[in-house]
């Protein structure tokens, strides 16, 4: 089943609680909540207190993507706000891997990695048995409304070989520039999970859009 979650840095900011809102009767599966730090990507946009500020107007999951340089202090605290996923870029300044994702999953959230678009997915199949999803950015991260990179098509394959062959249930997140046509190569590709803003927040009837999405 392909999960679709709408990345709210596409929503309305100064009616973000009734956008978040309207996303379970569009159909949504998860909320995806952009954290950026102004260091790891020079964007700044959401911390802890947006997320309890939406946590009551949806029951989604809420699906945090944090690009963020020390990504082991923001569990905590996003865990207390609502979060139900986080996930951490493998390029950031964190060394110990590991312990972040257990620290994710003893916050009892599901936890997983990032990893930006020049990064190979060799930095991340020694992580699979402890992560839940791996996200990949089909887009620099940073900034909304890019063209999704078609070499993450390579990508997906070789990390959806790599997780079968290790007999995981690992979900593939893709992150950026996906539309109805690179939503429909990602999931043949073996993608899971696809977040999706300007395409669903955009779109005249949104909740059409995510059932295209899903296909």
């Amino acid at each position: 089943m392909i999960k679709i979650a709408p990345s709210i840095l596409s929503a309305d900011f100064s009616h973000l609680g009734a956008d978040v809102e309207k996303l379970a009767a569009w159909g949504a599966d998860w909320v995806h909540f952009d954290v950026m730090d102004g260091n790891f990507v020079p964007n700044i946009t959401f911390g802890p207190s947006m997320c309890k500020a939406i946590r009551p107007y949806t029951k989604l999951p809420i699906d945090v993507h944090l690009m963020v340089e020390h990504p082991s202090e923001w569990i905590l605290p996003f865990r207390d706000a609502g979060a139900d996923v986080i996930t951490f870029h493998v390029e950031s300044s964190e060394h110990h891997l590991h312990r972040v994702l257990q620290q994710v999953h003893a916050a009892g959230c599901k936890g997983g990695v990032v990893l930006c678009p020049a990064t190979p997915i060799e930095t991340c199949l020694h992580l699979l048995p402890d992560c839940d999803l791996v996200l990949l950015m089909s887009v620099n991260p940073g900034f909304g409304g890019q063209k999704f990179i078609p070499e993450t098509l390579q990508k997906i394959r070789a990390l959806r070989k790599a997780i079968n062959e290790r007999g995981l249930r690992t979900d593939i997140e893709i992150d950026g520039g996906v539309n109805p046509e690179t939503a429909r190569a990602c999931r043949e590709a073996g993608a899971t999970i696809l977040v999706a803003g300007n395409a669903v927040f955009r779109a005249d009837d949104p909740k059409a859009m995510i059932s295209t999405l899903r296909g």
